[in-house]
């Protein structure tokens, strides 16, 4: 792996035992998850779909010209990043550190994802660390049994069956009290609500102006927000599920965590998914050169613009001390 050379901003090595936030250990008679929070999932779910069908059927009067596909792009560019650079990166592994106003933006950019307010998204984040592939962790797809049926109801439950099923509830007291004490963050979480709408006004504005038609603005409004929030969605979900399944395993990590070439690219880097568990506070995935790695790629350039320090990486060193014997 190629490094990075001396500068001001070095890069600050990520220590042998690093943890995110120490955590307690569950017992497993915790409360379960809310019918209500079970049923807003459920929608957070079925509405994107359906936005897709709405969005495939106006193909045929309406086509689909470079205004729909800009917007979809800009819009999966802008809240996917703000989901592995904001939420994953930075609230729940704290890899790099940013100023009050970069913290803000990112945080919203990743509310426009609608995958949840920040600190219920990270608190999930950081017990699946605590308990990868374990019985407490909420989405290993490995706790299902054997067999076929068993391995497809473990991939399916991975993916998105446990934002709707009857699971532990994640105590936010063990997995996130620094989140809880940080105003900035509290007040983004709380206001997720106007975030997430803004993540669907946004493209539907623009597309209205580009065209300056109301067929442009319902377009905008079909493939920047609806269509993109379930690519944005099932790109995610997929570094939960496939990246326990399919991919290669560098790192003895004690899970079955899998570096998958192709959510790496399509999730920014989060599809080294092995890399990450064997160095969880480091902001590159994408340990080597190949690996492509366009979150890493962006923190370092906020590191040049001033506006990113003490970015995590593990040493040479280090990488190679965890490599699983050939």
């Amino acid at each position: 792996m190629s490094q990075i050379g001396s500068r001001t901003n070095a890069p600050v090595e990520v220590l042998p035992h690093e943890h995110t936030v120490a955590v307690a250990t569950h017992a497993i008679d915790e409360p379960r998850m809310s019918p209500l929070i079970r049923f807003i999932n459920l929608m957070i779910i079925i509405i994107p779909f359906l936005g897709l069908g709405a969005a495939i059927y106006m193909l045929w009067p309406f086509g689909f010209g470079w205004p729909s596909l800009t917007l979809f792009l800009g819009m999966y560019l802008l809240s996917g990043l703000g989901i592995t650079v904001g939420y994953h990166r930075l609230f729940t592994h704290k890899s790099f550190e940013t100023g009050p106003i970069m913290t803000t933006l990112i945080g919203i950019a990743g509310s426009m994802a609608v995958e949840g307010p920040i600190i219920g998204w990270v608190a999930d984040h950081r017990r699946h660390h605590q308990h990868s592939d374990q019985e407490l962790d909420p989405h290993s797809p490995h706790t299902h049994g054997g067999g076929v049926m068993n391995t497809l109801k473990g991939a399916l439950h991975a993916h998105m069956g446990w934002l709707v099923a009857r699971g532990v509830k994640t105590d936010l007291e063990k997995y996130v009290p620094d989140l809880q004490n940080d105003k900035m963050v509290v007040w983004l979480s709380k206001t997720f609500p106007i975030w997430a709408l803004l993540g669907l006004a946004i493209p539907t504005v623009l597309g209205g102006l580009i065209t300056m038609t109301w067929t442009g603005a319902l377009l905008g409004l079909a493939w920047g927000g609806f269509v993109r929030i379930f690519f944005v969605h099932h790109i995610t979900w997929s570094i939960n599920s496939m990246c326990h399944i399919w991919g290669t395993k560098t790192y003895d990590c004690g899970d079955e965590s899998r570096n998958n070439a192709i959510c790496g690219v399509l999730a920014f880097g989060e599809g080294w998914h092995n890399n990450h568990h064997a160095f969880p506070t480091s902001a590159r995935h994408g340990l080597y050169w190949w690996q492509f790695d366009l979150s890493y790629i962006l923190i370092r350039a906020m590191e040049v613009l001033g506006l990113a320090r003490r970015i995590k990486v593990p040493s040479p060193e280090r990488i190679a001390s965890k490599k699983r014997a050939s």
